[in-house]
This record gives structure tokens, sequence and C-alpha cells, in this order.
């Protein structure tokens, strides 16, 4: 382009166009240096939201983890509770040693219920419980009071021969009171005589 073209060009622009193009180069200019100010702002601002979003997601992992920690507590407490129960109403006198000894077999199965386990699948808690009783008597109570040796004593019924404890009291008739006490003695004689 030559010099005279150029010429024509700004006499052909009129003067209020010279003064838009300097108003939109200005407003340009700001825009960049606005950008230019504001990226590092928004940078910082993306930085900081994900540490906080993966900070929240490490405590809802946490709090995950912890319930299903305190599920399997429960759970475990609510089974030995029934194992425990179920042990009880068979009679079983060393609850623990019973306990201790069948708890690594007992297990919640798939339909919620407390089952057993064993080589031929699974079994129902008190259909295994009741085998391990009669498998192990020595967990019931003494079928015969007493040890080996020791004879029976027979025992008189309570009320057959005359002295009721709660009607021995200060203050009671004389007769009352000799009859209490030829029966103590009578009964303080068959023990010592082992009969």
């Amino acid at each position: 382009m030559s010099e005279s073209e150029s010429g024509e060009q700004t006499a052909q622009k009129a003067p209020g166009d010279e003064l838009r193009d300097i108003i939109r180069s200005a407003i340009e200019e700001y825009v960049r240096a606005e950008q230019a100010n504001s990226e590092p702002a928004y940078k910082t601002e993306l930085v900081e939201e994900r540490k906080r979003r993966e900070q929240l997601e490490r405590r809802v992992n946490e709090l995950a983890a912890e319930n299903e920690r305190s599920r399997a507590a429960a759970e475990r407490a609510e089974r030995d509770a029934v194992l425990r129960a179920e042990l009880q109403r068979l009679g079983v006198n060393k609850v623990d040693l019973a306990f201790r000894a069948v708890k690594e077999d007992i297990r919640r199965g798939e339909d919620g219920r407390i089952v057993a386990r064993r080589d031929g699948g699974e079994v129902g808690l008190r259909e295994y419980l009741s085998q391990f009783v009669n498998e192990n008597p020595e967990l019931l109570p003494a079928r015969i009071a007493g040890g080996s040796g020791m004879e029976s004593i027979p025992r008189p019924a309570i009320g057959a021969g005359g002295v009721d404890l709660d009607r021995i009291h200060p203050g009671m008739a004389p007769e009352e009171l000799q009859r209490a006490r030829q029966e103590i003695a009578r009964l303080a004689s068959q023990t010592l005589k082992g009969l």
C-alpha cells in the first residue's frame, strides 16, 4: 500500500471512528489484564476445592469403614448372646467353656439365621448345640449330687418332724422351744452318725 492509499483511508475515516478504535483497544487491553489477574485466582480456587473434596472423600471412606466395623461388632455381639442363651437353655453348666469350644463354628447364614458350619454343610444352631452337648456331657450339671464314696443322707421333708426355722424367735413358748431343741439335737446326731 502506498502513502497515498493509506492517506485516502485515513481521510475516509471519520473522526468518531478513530475514537471508537481507541476505546475498543483500551477495553480489549483491560479485559486481557483482568483475565491475566483472575486466572491465577481461579487456579488457586480450583486447587483448594480439589483438596477439600479429597479430604471429604477420605472422611467419608473413614466413616464407612468405621460403620462397617461397628456393624460387624454388633453382629458378633448378637451372635454371641444368642449362642450363650441357647447353651443355657440346653442346661450347660459351664457356658463359657462350651462357648469357647463352639464359637468358631457359628456364623450368620445368607438368609440371616445363625447357623453352624459342619463337614456336611450348614445346620441350625439348636440342632448343632444339642448334638454338641450330647457328645460332651461333662458340660452338664452332675446327675448325682456328691462325689464317689459319699453316702446319701435321708432328708426329712420340710415341716415333717416338726421344726420350722422361721418360727423360732425370742419369747416363744417354753414347750415349743424345748421341742425345737430336741429336733435340732436329733438332726445333729443323725448327721454325725452319717445316716
